[in-house]
């Protein structure tokens, strides 16, 4: 429990940082924000930037400012889009899951590949095949998701014309329909973190293998199995679940580049779009929503650290 509460108060105090940061964003572009808000889409009138400036509370002291959006962040109320008038959380929530399916599917590729493809380069160690892996990591590494999601396009428009990969179709609709357009995407996106985990795997792993308890454990004649799996992998997983957790941040940004690759609905379109209507409330809203999905996600690996480790408790 002590250790419970302290990574609670970390996770505050982090989040009170992230807020002060987003809060911030707006009020401290260049220039007249509002104005830039209004840009070429409405006359900019003296009237009509004082009417937006007073519905954004711009017109109050920034410490008033930031304790009646905390209030409001608080309660769920993220504010209205300018132009739709529609509550910013509708708009979030309607472009979300597709961004959510597409970064979970995506990590479950890469991280649940990049551990038997470890230990397997970590069990082939010096030879030919390891070799091999470990330069496929490398290419893995260097090519943009983007990039290798136009090339994956243009080459099923070469082979395989009739297949639909753009766009995006809710799970509820047509099951395979969804995984068809997400599986490009996803393996997209997958691809550096498969490679960089694999690595880290491997590399965490050696060094598992070269500690005494592993000696100890073939000298009792403990299975090559077991003491792969039961005794190295579990003591190279804290570097994996810590580079895991980092790689979920990797891919909600990531996620916004491909989704546009991809046409799909999601969170990346959602805050492009935002940005290029200057409609401030939804990008400021939209940061500040995958700003603390990534802060949790580094709460809950803190949290399966220790269930991995028991000496992180202490």
């Amino acid at each position: 429990m002590r250790f419970l509460r302290q990574r609670f108060v970390d996770l505050l105090v982090v989040m009170f940082g992230v807020s002060i940061l987003t809060f911030l964003m707006i009020r401290l572009i260049p220039g007249d924000a509002v104005a830039i808000m209004l840009g070429a889409n409405t006359e900019v009138t003296p009237e009509r930037i004082a009417e937006l400036r007073a519905r954004l509370g711009l017109d109050q002291p920034m410490l008033v400012q930031y304790l009646q959006w905390m209030r409001d962040v608080l309660a769920g109320n993220l504010g209205l889009s300018i132009w739709t008038k529609r509550p910013v959380i509708e708009e979030i929530a309607a472009h979300m899951w597709p961004t959510i399916q597409l970064t979970l599917l995506s990590l479950a590729l890469g991280a649940g590949l990049a551990v038997p493809l470890g230990v397997a380069m970590a069990r082939l160690r010096g030879k030919g095949w390891d070799a091999a892996l470990q330069v496929g990591s490398v290419v893995g590494l260097t090519i943009p998701s983007f990039w290798l999601g136009i090339m994956m396009i243009l080459a099923l428009t070469a082979f395989a014309p009739g297949l639909q990969v753009l766009g995006y179709v809710p799970f509820s609709e047509d099951p395979a329909g969804n995984l068809v357009r997400l599986v490009l995407p996803a393996i997209a996106l997958a691809l550096p973190i498969l490679a960089n985990l694999a690595r880290l795997v491997r590399s965490a792993m050696l060094d598992a293998l070269q500690q005494d308890y592993i000696r100890t454990a073939r000298a009792k004649g403990v299975p090559e199995g077991s003491i792969l799996f039961k005794h190295a992998l579990r003591n190279a997983l804290i570097p994996f679940v810590t580079s895991a957790g980092i790689m979920t941040g990797y891919l909600l940004g990531g996620a916004i580049v491909v989704e546009q690759v991809f046409a799909i609905p999601g969170l990346g379109r959602l805050i492009l779009g935002a940005i290029a209507e200057r409609n401030y409330p939804l990008v400021q809203a939209t940061i500040l929503v995958i700003t603390f999905t990534f802060v949790l996600v580094n709460f809950v690996v803190d949290l399966l650290y220790a269930a991995i480790d028991p000496r992180v408790r202490l």
